[in-house]
């Protein structure tokens, strides 16, 4: 075979890996794909220039983000008004451009790896690591398909209480690293690094506070598409009222993301003040989403807190591109009247205050939706919180992969943590997930009802919510440095600078 065909053939083989890479994340759960799936890509890149490293990481990248996040054109067809073609061309285009960050890791590993074992071990998992935090917080961020969240159901999750989810990926990427090698000495790295995360998982980081309580999650499960629609409404709130009055052992109960498809201000005397009495006179909380309007016009998309622990509100601080707001408006303004989605024009909330409401008479950390993907941001609602609410609304993504990627990831967040995470949304998966990360009540897509679950609050912190994401960036870049600096005694203005002593 000629050296082209050995490239196509190569590349091919890279985006069949990154394919399968969609396998170790939920529905699937075949944590195992992960690190098969990277070690084969290691490989690849071994004995490749950096160009063609960059290549193979690019044809990986794609692989996984075309598979992994293809749900996207659902959405946009659907709901952003265009046709399904142009709706699949700028799914591909965003995998693209997402693919981009695997070619960087490539390039970057094959320039400063050299051949030997010891930088390879090194500089493969390092920028792996790197350019998946890049990745999290470039542009606003988009850390969907970070391979740690794979191994949520395997002893590497151990690691996340301690370090988060990229502290997962790194265990990982050193493992496929290793892998990648074949039997030579650093294959023992193998059992030491899962027998560690097991190790991990036999601690308590957390402890239980206060007394245990009942709280209810309650799933409408109303199409996206007849969410919005004025003859909705009422229906809506009848049976969100009606569900939540037939759970009266329940402490709290929780509405998901724009539960009620009105303003604030439009049912404040029709809802939220007799709520607000009812729940107080009960003893009860209930929480809350609908969207919110200041006098300037501004609108905010909001939890509200009702009931005997006060009333309250939280805004969402980090909001979706292009779904919730318009990046660059001025110069994307054909985009902004191309795509009609409702509720699509909010503001941010004040990220100055901790993502903190009182309910159940405790605090608890808040963040909707798209939040929960962020690690680092549901931790500043620690060491206060004694317990986590995710409220979501997913039913943009239909029947697909979305939703069941989006519980994995928000089992993460209470692994991370160690606190209970109450999920609610509108169409599915909602969960009740315990602070180990498993899952203790789910709620499974399209199905209208309700799930209740006695939790206890939780006080302490892991060692992630104490020193969030940069120990791993720390030790990532020390070990790329490493990686680095056989290769920068074979640069030329070293020998230069040699020569001139």
């Amino acid at each position: 075979m000629d050296h082209k065909g050995n490239t196509i053939l190569i590349l091919f083989l890279a985006f069949l890996g990154g394919s399968a890479m969609v396998l170790a994340f939920a529905p699937f759960s075949q944590g195992w794909v992960a690190l098969l799936s990277l070690a084969a890509l290691f490989l690849l890149w071994r004995n490749a220039s950096p160009a063609r490293a960059f290549a193979i990481g690019w044809a990986w990248g794609m692989g996984c983000m075309g598979f992994g996040v293809f749900w996207l054109h659902h959405s946009i067809a659907q709901f952003g008004g265009v046709n399904f073609p142009l709706a699949i061309l700028l799914t591909l285009l965003f995998a693209a451009v997402l693919a981009l960050f695997s070619a960087l890791a490539g390039g970057l590993a094959r320039k400063c790896s050299g051949i030997s074992s010891t930088t390879l071990i090194l500089a493969y998992p390092a920028s792996w690591v790197l350019m998946e935090w890049v990745r999290s917080w470039l542009l606003t961020g988009f850390p969907w398909l970070t391979v740690g969240y794979s191994q949520i159901d395997t002893p590497l999750s151990g690691y996340a209480p301690l370090l988060g989810v990229y502290g997962v990926s790194l265990a990982l990427a050193l493992s496929a690293a290793a892998l990648s090698l074949g039997p030579s000495r650093w294959l023992l790295l193998l059992p030491g690094i899962w027998a560690g995360g097991w190790a991990l998982q036999q601690l308590e980081w957390t402890q239980p506070a206060g007394e245990p309580f009942t709280t209810t999650l309650l799933q409408a499960s109303i199409p996206q598409e007849e969410k919005w629609l004025p003859s909705q409404l009422r229906p809506t709130l009848e049976y969100y009222v009606g569900a939540s009055e037939a759970h009266p052992g329940s402490r709290l109960i929780i509405w998901p993301e724009t539960a009620v498809p009105a303003f604030a201000d439009q049912v404040e005397e029709s809802l939220l003040q007799p709520l607000h009495q009812r729940f107080r006179r009960q003893g009860r909380d209930l929480l809350l989403g609908i969207p919110v309007r200041d006098p300037q016009g501004r609108a905010y998309n909001a939890m509200i807190s009702l009931g005997s622990s006060g009333r309250g509100e939280y805004y969402k601080r980090h909001l979706v591109p292009f779904g919730e707001f318009m990046p660059f408006k001025t110069l994307l303004q054909p985009l902004v009247e191309l795509f009609a989605i409702p509720m699509s024009s909010f503001s941010p909330g004040d990220k100055s205050k901790p993502p903190l409401l009182k309910l159940a008479g405790m605090e608890a950390g808040i963040s909707i939706c798209y939040e929960d993907a962020f690690g680092e941001e549901v931790v500043q609602a620690l060491p206060q919180a004694a317990f986590l609410v995710n409220a979501s609304n997913d039913a943009w993504f239909g029947d697909s992969l979305a939703p069941h990627q989006h519980l994995e990831m928000a089992r993460m967040r209470a692994l991370e943590t160690g606190r209970y995470l109450l999920r609610a949304t509108n169409t599915g998966v909602s969960a009740i997930i315990s602070p180990r990360g498993a899952l203790v009540r789910v709620l499974p897509q399209f199905e209208r009802g309700a799930i209740s679950a006695e939790i206890r609050p939780r006080q302490g912190q892991t060692g992630f919510s104490l020193w969030r994401n940069w120990p791993v960036v720390g030790l990532s870049i020390l070990l790329l440095g490493i990686a680095c600096f056989p290769v920068a005694k074979s640069l030329p203005f070293k020998n230069q600078v040699q020569e001139k002593k």
